[in-house]
């Protein structure tokens, strides 16, 4: 369970989203499934469907069918929805939004720092920033500014955790990833970097970059959810594991534990 080149653990989440699904026990089931390759997290985004859905009651149907694995709703809760959410899920569940505003406390704050103007926010209240980079040499300087941040800020820049946030096409098979892809970087599109090719490439291109230190992991956003999630899984996160890149069980149960954050006092111990 060591990292790449003595750079860390290793750290991946995943996006569930399904756009126009309802059906909660579809989000359970993608969940379970992402749960089982021992993903730090998954994201829900409140964009997801209609406006009138309602991520965090979608959520609260997930959280008793999951155990471990994290839950991050990426919407603008309204106060104490998300804490409600946790106390159900003890220490699993991620606080989304305006880090500025984020009070302190156990609930770990997920934030995008992929534009410059946030980056000072994101690394002074954020636990996890999120980044849009196409190349390891612009996720590795994304990081350096963020960790000089925080450390400006009095936080232990090691302390923040800068994944970067790839959307993944894993399409009907096994193949080399397309020119522009894989070794050579995701291609740059109008809805940001898109790695395209096969699950073993994309373990290359996960375990290349976390060894080079640019980054500390990995959000991935599948292109079609059901079928890029279980290839990611079955593939891409099993390679790692046998690689011993990634873990292969939970050693414990919040969140920030996943993570390799310090828990504050009186957080939820580990079940």
């Amino acid at each position: 369970m060591t990292g790449s080149s003595g750079r860390g653990l290793l750290h991946l989440a995943a996006a569930v989203d399904q756009v126009g699904v309802f059906d909660a026990e579809r989000y359970v089931e993608l969940v379970r499934l992402a749960e089982s390759g021992g993903l730090d997290f998954v994201t829900l985004d409140g964009r997801f469907a209609q406006p009138e859905a309602d991520v965090l009651a979608v959520l609260a149907q997930v959280v008793p069918a999951t155990r471990r694995i994290g839950l991050v709703p990426l919407t603008a809760a309204p106060e104490g929805a998300v804490d409600r959410l946790d106390q159900a899920g003890p220490g699993r569940v991620g606080r989304w939004g305006d880090t500025g505003l984020l009070p302190p406390g156990h609930v770990v704050r997920v934030a995008d720092a992929t534009e410059g103007t946030a980056r000072r926010a994101v690394a002074r209240y954020a636990d996890v920033a999120l980044v849009r980079a196409a190349s390891p040499a612009q996720a590795a300087a994304v990081r350096e500014e963020l960790k000089a941040a925080a450390g400006e800020f009095g936080r232990d820049p090691e302390a923040l955790r800068v994944l970067v946030s790839l959307l993944v096409d894993l399409g009907d098979g096994e193949r080399a990833a397309e020119p522009g892809h894989g070794g050579g970087g995701p291609r740059q599109t109008v809805q940001g970097p898109l790695y395209r090719g096969g699950p073993v490439d994309l373990a290359e291109l996960i375990a290349g970059w976390h060894g080079e230190g640019a980054t500390d992991g990995f959000h991935l956003v599948p292109a079609e959810p059901r079928r890029d999630l279980e290839r990611l899984v079955n593939g891409t996160v099993a390679l790692l594991q046998h690689r011993g890149l990634f873990r292969t069980f939970y050693p414990g149960g919040t969140l920030r534990e996943h993570l390799g954050l310090a828990r504050p006092a009186g957080q939820f111990a580990a079940p």
